[in-house]
């Protein structure tokens, strides 16, 4: 069985034994996978402390069959989560990207573009610098990545242009999307967002190129988040919180720690 390469992020590792544990990891060209590190707890091995979560490693593994872990052989350190700072906000949004990262990709379902936001990602958010900008830029960018950007633009409803309304828009958290004033009614699990927010959304839509490969997408039109008023600081970080808690069914673990964000 030929073996793969590949470089990861580690988003989980659970000890398995005294010396083997198993880890999950976001890999750039396979995607997520599962494996099994024989001896990787003992002080000298082939992994040599690899696989720290948050961390960058280069891996070779065995792919197993779909009913059985990957074998991973080997683990080196590219980049370690090293927070600078005391705060450990850093910390937590880095695990809350992970934990993303975890449930909402499927096994050896590759997302190039992904890996790569993730990695800057966790890279600026060890700089502990600006970590509720990082954060929300990382959340619209896997919406995007993986299909799940919402219509902003027309009504999920019955797909007319929504224009606000006294100065704002409704959201359907469990449509996807923005409804009009007639669809409204109609719709569970609808919120109010102010205009400002709304714009915000769109011009994020909207960043190309070299902008939308960085984490710094979410500066628009209408600024950056230290930028923004209080009120549409919180609009956005409700709005996004519904949307994914209702896009995976549950509340993410680390959702309770961004309440540090704002």
């Amino acid at each position: 069985m030929p073996t793969e390469k590949d470089i990861a992020i580690v988003l989980r590792t659970v000890d398995f034994s005294e010396s083997s544990v198993i880890a999950t990891l976001f890999t750039r060209e396979h995607g997520k996978i599962s494996g099994l590190a024989k001896g990787a707890r003992r002080l000298k091995s082939s992994f040599d402390s690899a696989l720290d979560l948050l961390g960058l490693c280069r891996i070779v593994f065995l792919r197993k069959s779909s009913d059985t872990l990957d074998l991973l052989t080997e683990a080196k350190v590219v980049r370690r989560f090293r927070l600078r700072g005391r705060s450990l906000a850093g910390f937590y949004a880095g695990c809350y990207v992970v934990e993303l990262v975890t449930l909402l990709t499927q096994e050896y379902d590759p997302h190039p573009d992904l890996f790569d936001l993730t990695d800057r990602t966790l890279e600026r958010l060890a700089e502990n610098e600006n970590v509720p900008h990082d954060v929300l830029a990382f959340e619209l960018g896997i919406l995007k990545s993986l299909g799940y950007w919402p219509s902003l633009d027309t009504c999920v409803g019955c797909g007319c242009e929504v224009v606000p309304q006294r100065n704002r828009v409704f959201f359907g958290l469990l449509d996807g999307g923005v409804l009009c004033p007639r669809c409204r009614p109609t719709r569970r699990s609808v919120m109010a967002l102010g205009e400002n927010a709304w714009r915000v959304l769109k011009d994020s839509q909207s960043v190309e190129g070299s902008e939308a490969k960085d984490t710094t997408g979410t500066t628009t039109n209408h600024g950056s988040w230290t930028e923004w008023s209080p009120q549409v600081r919180g609009e956005l970080r409700g709005l996004i919180n519904g949307y994914i808690r209702n896009l995976l069914g549950r509340k993410p673990r680390m959702h309770e720690y961004l309440g540090l964000l704002t």
